[in-house]
């Protein structure tokens, strides 16, 4: 199945997408990656060469291996990257309507662990998504969802599924014939800057209490409430936000596995997380941003500092 794999990143997120990149290339997926980016470009895609594209001006593409490419497409917006999600997906999948049998997003934060082919089987199940695990419990009565109720009004559309946990911004996997979630997500996201008072340059602008707390996030589980499309969920193990995950790996909070001292946080009593390891497993090849020794260096920093996490943790 021919499936556009996209993100979005900045500043030192560049770590990041080397290695969900990389780690798509070791389980199978062969084809375009499609990087949306604010700042200048890092030094290991130096020689990306540009691609004049009328679609994109300034877009360069990056051959990482035999079969894969990286485009890294320049974005003009002052919208957080994160709220950005929606229109950048449905700008990909338009431009590659004749082509494009899938499309899906991933944060560049997150690293795959399975072969690929079975994310496209999951895209044909429904649109792909993972449930968080920070107020994954979220019944049908919840007083939030009562509230996206009323934004559901808003966009004119009425409830047609009850959904029963919170679902993760963080990856969203549709196929083509399931535009219309897409076309919805960034519906309610309009519909939150206009009628909820939404600031889409901000990361989390509110609290719990206002109704797009998480902006996108919230915007993506309000879709999934109303869609028309049929959705297809795993549980939070599914980014390994819990133990016996084996889809993806995603390193939510700070600091991020490329910037962590998996020593000194050892010392603290917070041994190497689940992703700290899938991301140095992934750090390597086909796209080099790190040199040998410093992957082989931390590698054994995490071997350490897992060895006083049997001793000493915090709980």
């Amino acid at each position: 199945m021919n499936t556009i794999i996209c993100t979005l990143f900045e500043k030192h997120y560049h770590y990041g997408l080397a290695a969900l990149t990389n780690s798509l290339y070791h389980h199978g997926f062969r084809g375009s990656i499609y990087a949306g980016y604010r700042g200048e470009l890092p030094k290991w895609c130096a020689s990306a060469k540009e691609n004049h594209s009328d679609a994109w001006p300034g877009r360069k593409t990056l051959d990482v291996a035999k079969d894969i490419q990286m485009h890294f497409i320049p974005l003009d917006t002052n919208f957080h990257l994160t709220n950005y999600k929606p229109f950048f997906m449905l700008q990909l999948l338009d431009y590659f309507r004749k082509d494009a049998e899938a499309i899906a997003y991933f944060d560049p934060d997150i690293v795959i662990k399975c072969q690929w082919n079975f994310f496209e089987k999951w895209m044909c199940s429904g649109v792909a998504l993972v449930h968080e695990i920070t107020a994954n419990d979220m019944p049908a009565t919840h007083p939030i969802r009562r509230q996206w109720e009323d934004v559901i009004a808003k966009c004119n559309r009425k409830l047609t599924r009850n959904l029963t946990s919170y679902i993760n911004g963080g990856f969203c996997g549709v196929h083509k014939s399931n535009e219309e979630f897409l076309k919805l997500w960034a519906d309610i996201m309009n519909t939150a800057i206009i009628h909820y008072d939404l600031n889409p340059t901000k990361f989390m602008p509110s609290d719990r209490t206002h109704p797009f707390f998480a902006t996108d996030q919230d915007a993506l589980n309000i879709a999934a409430m109303c869609s028309r499309s049929p959705v297809s969920e795993i549980g939070p193990e599914g980014m390994d936000l819990t133990y016996g995950g084996w889809t993806m790996s995603h390193a939510v909070g700070s600091p991020k596995p490329w910037k962590k001292n998996f020593i000194l946080s050892a010392l603290k009593g917070n041994p190497p997380s689940l992703t700290d390891r899938a991301y140095w497993l992934y750090a390597e090849r086909p796209v080099h941003c790190y040199s040998s020794l410093t992957i082989k260096l931390k590698r054994i920093d995490i071997l350490i500092a897992a060895f006083i996490g049997r001793f000493y943790r915090r709980y």
